[in-house]
């Protein structure tokens, strides 16, 4: 039986049935709704805000092979979005086309006249970006199809679509402006954000899009001021960095670690490529994580989870990383379509992608060694020159000009010096090592060669050519100060010792199954069926850790052994912890937290303790055994054991340079 708009009445006599007693006055009734209302929806979907519009459209660049990228601003894109680029153009017919719903270049059929959506190499591909826009904006499209003789102009005005005209344009290529963003559509207009969060918004989106693809050059005007300007770079590991960096920062070109790793999948090749920070150059936010998954910029939970398990051991839970990972499989091993942004993707081998991400990681990490982040040592400057001319702005305000050194003050007492030079330990080291303590000696010691000649005067000691150089003194009983052959460096002698001690009991838990201790009455711990389904799934991961859980009935598990090292545990929080980081991230981080927390905690009770005064031998033995254990540049919370100083920096602060 049809629908049709006559009364309920109607339709009950047409079946021969009795009518309700009190039939309503009207009911609903379907409509095929017009294609201006249907892109203006489809504009409140894709195009969220202006930055959601700049993302679309220098995709569409991009897609075009585009080498250069133009993108101007006026209120953070409400007034105006101008993105040119010099791509492959395109013709009056393709111009109609392109402001069609679900029209597009990206998808072409096969022999059997099928479209693949599994296979998409594009950035977008859903023909959905140019009439949504055009539904909720004014459009303009001026395109010159390469090799083409003439251009042409078609705009679009609150969805209704003009024909293209001959225009004039330089060079093949397009321009896209779109002026008065959610004009037709007034009530998406008024919630949206400042025009400077609106800009810094779109920026981003820039950034993300410039980082993923060196080889196109980029330029960003908000307002008629020019705020991001990129070159195009080679497409190798130097260009790379080098784009990275201009969107990262400097310092995070000095301190990253390159990626390079490759795993085989069901789909052929995975391989993942980037740039780690080293842990001490962490941030109080995640907000120099940047994810790519074939070119495309994504925010997915598995990867910050992976993220986040290969840094765990090395910062404080309120610290965050600094990387750039760039993924690369097969286009069908990734689903790409799980949201209208494409901000979000599937993985169809998760677990595989995980491991390769937490693998390359950890092996980056530990290639670095004892390596530190120079931004530490940059601060320790920058502190070192605040104070000074604090304090010599205050002697100057006093006086005029810099008060001279004077061994004591003026009313008699110590002014310190004295006080450090006490605190410096002599160092009683066996002959053969370092024979003398030369922290003050105004020249390099004589010292005889194998066949006992004596070697030319001014060469360093032997312990001087390791990168932690010689053990020079001990300050305040707590600090090392050693010698390199390009400056010094100084030890936090408790934070080294404490991460040395940490990697030895790290390491011997790895060698085998951690210990546990088996509770006199399992406990029996109520989840849900889905987080018991983890829970199970990952049961011999957890054993290995020294947690014995199974299953008991479809929503809760049977805790029977709990790890050794964590003593008298609450055994139904930590697995509800486990429960929550596997569903969140993917990976059970809570125990293997607690079990680092407990090693951290025993490395920090028995290692060197501040204030303990050290001999020399036992100085250089700590440095020796830093520079061959990984990660020794940061303590267990992430903090740096060391800084060094070149002897340029040094020159600089004392005005020698």
């Amino acid at each position: 039986m049809a629908l049709t708009d006559s009364p309920t009445t109607d339709l009950f006599e047409a079946d021969g049935g009795q009518a309700p007693a009190a039939a309503p006055a009207s009911r609903p009734v379907l409509r095929r709704l017009p294609a201006v209302a249907v892109n203006q929806i489809a504009a409140g979907e894709v195009i969220e805000r202006p930055a959601a519009a700049v993302k679309e459209l220098v995709e569409n660049a991009l897609d075009a092979d585009a080498r250069r990228i133009d993108i101007d601003l006026e209120r953070g894109g409400k007034a105006l979005i101008r993105v040119a680029d010099d791509g492959v153009g395109m013709t009056r017919d393709d111009m109609r086309l392109a402001v069609e719903r679900h029209a597009t270049s990206k998808l072409a059929p096969d022999d059997d006249g099928a479209y693949d959506l599994s296979d998409i190499k594009t950035l977008g591909f859903r023909g959905e970006a140019l009439p949504s826009i055009g539904a909720a904006a004014r459009l303009e499209i001026v395109s010159r199809a390469a090799g083409a003789a003439d251009a042409f102009s078609l705009s679009i005005s609150g969805g209704a679509v003009g024909e293209p005209w001959p225009a004039s344009f330089a060079g093949a290529g397009t321009r896209i402006d779109v002026r008065d963003l959610y004009y037709a559509t007034p009530a998406r207009l008024k919630f949206l954000k400042s025009d400077q969060a609106e800009t810094a918004a779109a920026s981003e989106v820039v950034k993300r899009l410039a980082m993923a693809h060196p080889q196109v050059a980029f330029e960003l005007t908000s307002n008629g001021r020019r705020s991001f300007r990129v070159a195009a770079q080679a497409p190798d590991e130097a260009g790379w960095l080098a784009r990275v960096a201009a969107v990262m920062g400097p310092d995070f070109e000095a301190n990253a670690l390159p990626l390079n790793a490759e795993r085989t999948g069901a789909g052929g090749a995975m391989r993942l490529k980037g740039f780690a920070g080293v842990p001490t150059y962490n941030r109080g936010l995640p907000d120099k994580q940047f994810l790519f998954v074939n070119g495309r910029p994504v925010r997915d939970k598995l990867i910050v989870g992976a993220v986040r398990g290969a840094y765990a051991d090395f910062l404080a839970r309120d610290r965050h990383a600094a990387v750039a990972l760039f993924l690369e499989l097969d286009p069908r091993d990734v689903d790409v379509n799980v949201h209208p942004a494409k901000t979000e993707v599937r993985f169809r081998e998760a677990g595989l992608v995980r491991g390769l991400i937490v693998g390359a990681l950890r092996h980056a990490l530990a290639e670095a060694g004892h390596r530190a982040s120079t931004t530490v040592s940059d601060f320790a400057l920058g502190r070192m020159r605040a104070e000074g001319a604090a304090h010599g702005a205050g002697r100057a305000g006093a006086q005029g000009r810099f008060a001279p050194f004077r061994p004591g003050s003026a009313n008699g007492r110590s002014n310190g010096f004295e006080d450090a030079a006490a605190t410096f330990a002599p160092l009683r080291v066996p002959t053969g090592a370092i024979a003398e303590n030369e922290a003050f000696s105004p020249g390099a010691r004589v010292e005889p060669d194998a066949d006992g000649s004596e070697a030319p005067r001014g060469r360093a000691t032997q312990a001087d050519e390791f990168p932690l150089g010689a053990a020079r003194a001990q300050v305040h009983a707590t600090y090392i100060v050693a010698q390199t052959d390009d400056g010094l460096v100084i030890v936090d002698q408790h934070a080294a010792h404490e991460r040395l001690v940490y990697e030895g009991m790290k390491s011997a838990l790895a060698a085998g199954r951690a210990p546990s201790q088996g509770l006199l009455i399992p406990e029996v711990v109520e989840l849900g069926a889905s987080d018991a389904s983890r829970i199970a799934a990952r049961a011999d991961e957890f054993a290995e850790l020294g947690l014995i859980v199974e299953p008991f009935g479809d929503d809760a598990v049977l805790v029977r052994e709990t790890p050794a090292l964590l003593g008298a545990v609450d055994a139904g929080d930590l697995v509800r912890r486990l429960a929550d980081d596997i569903a969140a991230f993917g990976e059970g981080l809570a125990l293997k937290e607690r079990l680092e927390e407990v090693c951290s905690s025993m490395a920090c009770h028995g290692s060197i303790r501040a204030g303990r005064r050290m001999t020399g031998e036992e100085m250089n033995a700590l440095l020796r055994q830093m520079e061959a254990t990984p990660h020794s540049g940061q303590c267990n919370h992430g903090r740096p054991t060391y800084v060094e100083l070149k002897l340029a920096d040094i020159e600089r602060l004392f005005g020698r340079r």
